[in-house]
């Protein structure tokens, strides 16, 4: 097959969230299959990394943003078997950050995705790629699969493209004005309730629904979460079930190279399952002396690696730290909300021995965090799928979750009798008490019954959290949206 996957990030080239592992793993995984020939699309932002050796497409091609006219060029590099384009176009990417800077998003963040949306399509012209399926991810490319079946309806470069659309999290919908929608050239007659008009205006992500060949999303519970539950599906849930037929959930998993306890190069010493108590201990005191915390072996653990804001629950946490941290450390990996930074700010600084924040971006803290800590604290209000939980079960780290999206598909709740399966704890009431008693349950197993224990934490580094079955899941679609 000749696939494009057109997204908006892609691990390791730029990154800001689970998004960008996602599609960079899938990427690789179609590529190591024979018969593929796979090419990414990405903008081309400033701060893209590991392009040293990129090669300059000869020339420019023209995309048209309402009255107006923008030069795109294309620059590409080998990445293995996967060619790389970028999308080039400073006015648009040539940005400090990729969506947004402290004071919000940018304000024209719906001409950078128009552009990149059809620099994707005119690109494939441009270099004589005739895709089989465009594959789009999130809300930046849901225009791709409406500009198919209207602007290029009659294109025949495009006779034979599919598209499928993978929502990574409907919460984030791209939501614009009327004049939006004619930026992008699209004829009014489509602006109905069924094609475009999304409450007066568009809605990039309902676009990709509304037209893409198929729609999945990533994990089966979330895909019955978003068309059932109102506060899941962000005010799409009717769609959703008039596509039913053609929507499903596919589980995330993890590019398991990048995510190897046994040769990952950051930590004191590798471990596999069979190593895993010397080895966890050995990230663990690595770990609290790279936080200037105690260095207390026995002393719970607690880590957290996430985005801060809403969705992830980390609010509520706070508090909760106040109260565990005479019996626990916490470690905290993340950016987001200023209060909520301020908030972990304030706890570090006022609890130095129990809490240390790192309010970054740091690859290689995330991965002596995944294995250092004792438990993963994930409390989130929903989640699409999550892989920090699966990064953190690969490690021999036990994750406490809510009982939401594909944290239920992923994670086995720990319960007296379930030893032989279990690999975490569910949060079953999301308040402050809810979470704080299934973590005074996690650590009451940890600091009493550690056998019972380092069999659970040996459960989680057994399984299979690799891509092989995933990314093969999507080909299969791939092949379905085809025919």
């Amino acid at each position: 097959m000749n696939i494009v996957l057109a997204a908006s990030e892609a691990f390791p080239f730029c990154k800001t969230g689970g998004l960008a592992d996602v599609v960079g793993a899938l990427c690789q995984q179609f590529s190591m299959r024979k018969g593929n020939k796979v090419l990414l699309f990405l903008p081309h932002y400033r701060n893209i990394v590991r392009v040293s050796s990129l090669k300059v497409v000869p020339g420019v091609y023209l995309i048209p943003i309402g009255d107006r006219i923008e030069q795109v060029s294309l620059s590409y590099i080998n990445w293995g078997n996967v060619l790389v384009f970028f999308v080039g176009n400073r006015k648009y990417f040539d940005r400090p950050e990729l969506y947004r800077t402290k004071m919000g998003e940018y304000p024209d963040n719906d001409e950078r995705f128009i552009l990149f949306s059809r620099a994707v399509l005119e690109g494939c012209k441009f270099i004589g790629f005739r895709p089989d399926i465009i594959h789009c991810h999130d809300w930046q490319t849901g225009l791709i699969p409406a500009y198919l079946k209207t602007v290029y309806k009659l294109d025949a470069f495009y006779t034979r493209t599919r598209s499928l659309y993978t929502i990574h999290n409907i919460a984030y919908q791209g939501h614009y004005s009327y004049s939006s929608f004619r930026k992008a050239g699209f004829h009014p007659v489509d602006y109905t309730p069924d094609k475009f008009e999304y409450y007066g205006g568009i809605s990039f992500l309902k676009s990709g629904i509304v037209f893409a060949d198929n729609v999945n999303t990533v994990s089966p519970n979330y895909a019955r979460e978003v068309q059932t539950d109102p506060a899941m599906g962000f005010g799409l849930e009717g769609l959703l079930r008039y596509r039913s037929k053609n929507f499903c959930g596919i589980v995330n998993g993890i590019d398991t190279d990048v995510w190897d306890p046994e040769l990952d190069p950051v930590l004191p010493i590798g471990y596999d399952v069979s190593e895993v108590v010397k080895g966890k201990l050995a990230a663990k005191l690595a770990l609290q002396q790279q936080c200037k915390l105690p260095q207390e072996a026995e002393k719970p653990l607690i880590g957290i690696v996430s985005r801060l804001d809403y969705q992830k629950g980390l609010d509520v946490v706070v508090n909760l730290i106040e109260r565990l941290k005479g019996r626990a450390q916490f470690v905290v990996l993340g950016m987001g909300d200023p209060m909520l930074e301020k908030a972990y700010q304030g706890l570090a600084r006022n609890n130095p021995t129990s809490v240390s924040y790192n309010g970054r971006l740091d690859e290689d803290l995330a991965h002596r965090i995944y294995a250092g800590a004792d438990i993963f604290l994930m409390p989130s209000r929903f989640e699409p799928c999550g892989l920090s939980q699966l990064i953190s079960m690969q490690y021999g780290t036990l994750p406490v979750v809510s009982k939401v999206g594909g944290l239920v598909d992923t994670v086995k709740g720990y319960e007296p009798g379930k030893e032989d399966t279990a690999t975490g704890f569910f949060i079953n009431n999301f308040t402050e008490n809810g979470i704080y008693a299934t973590l005074e349950g996690a650590l009451a197993l940890y600091q009493h019954n550690r056998p019972v224990w380092t069999k659970l934490v040996r459960n989680a580094m057994r399984q299979d959290l690799s891509w092989d079955k995933s990314a093969q899941a999507y080909l299969d679609l791939y092949r379905k949206t085809l025919i």
